[in-house]
């Protein structure tokens, strides 16, 4: 199957999961499963699905195998670690984590930490628990904390020190003042605004969207933009839009229109 995608290493665009609604169908292939025909137009996909539940190993194998070699998967550390155990004494769940994700090999590009909105920041917990993340896993990391105590001095420094990506949240929250990076890299999550999990972004946002893209991978930065709003089915038309804007020659032979 040849893939569509020309957005390279450094602009990776996809959805919360890979579902194909019948009104984005004649923009993938008509033959292979969803995976493999999301996986010819994005090079990205974020597995939400590991919060709530585990996978098997031979499930992420399988889903490597059907990908190209450039896709690359962003997996949500499961909420029995950030949500039930809140960052403590987790080292059994984030052992079989690792035997289960870990199966993806070099198409895992990152494990996403999202934190409940009560979940205020402890210098001590967090330092030793991204201790262990980093240990753990030499791809990306990335943390979507919610509570205000994430975005000040000290927990800018700690996220830093570790190599731990701040994520881009829109709509923010939590955060009050400007984005304060933590890395080179950008994790953009669209849950989408003013309803989140259900608005669909405008044409105009997706347009600047993708002109900052283009900017900080120009600069030499990764950057990564997932669309989460997905409840009404507005995360694939809208990520399509910022394909066919990043890589228009690729998504014309393809029969995508704006």
């Amino acid at each position: 199957m040849s893939d569509m995608h020309t957005l390279g290493p450094r602009t990776r665009v996809g959805c919360a999961g890979w579902a194909i609604a019948r009104e984005s169908a004649p923009a993938f292939p008509a033959e292979g499963s969803h995976l493999q025909r999301y996986a010819a137009v994005f090079n990205a996909v974020e597995i939400n699905s590991s919060f709530y539940r585990p996978h098997q190993a031979r499930t992420y194998a399988r889903w490597a195998a059907s990908v190209p070699d450039d896709f690359r998967f962003l997996v949500k550390l499961p909420r029995t670690i950030t949500h039930e155990a809140r960052l403590q004494g987790i080292d059994a769940a984030l052992g079989q984590f690792a035997l289960e994700a870990g199966a993806l090999e070099g198409k895992l590009g990152c494990v996403l930490v999202q934190l409940a909105p009560g979940h205020a920041f402890e210098h001590a917990v967090a330092a030793d628990f991204f201790a262990r993340l980093r240990a753990t896993f030499g791809c990306m990391l990335a943390c979507e904390a919610r509570h205000p105590g994430w975005f000040g001095d000290e927990a800018t420094t700690l996220l830093t020190a570790h190599g731990v990506t701040r994520v881009i949240a829109d709509p923010p929250k939590g955060q009050d003042g400007p984005h304060m990076p933590t890395t080179a890299a950008i994790y953009a999550r669209l849950h989408g605004a003013p309803r989140v999990y259900y608005s669909a972004y405008a044409s105009n946002y997706l347009a600047q969207l993708a002109r900052d893209m283009q900017v900080h991978a120009s600069a030499g930065r990764e950057v990564w933009t997932i669309f989460d709003n997905t409840a009404s089915g507005a995360a694939l038309p809208n990520a399509l839009e910022v394909v066919l804007r990043l890589a228009p020659a690729a998504a014309m032979m393809r029969g995508m229109r704006p």
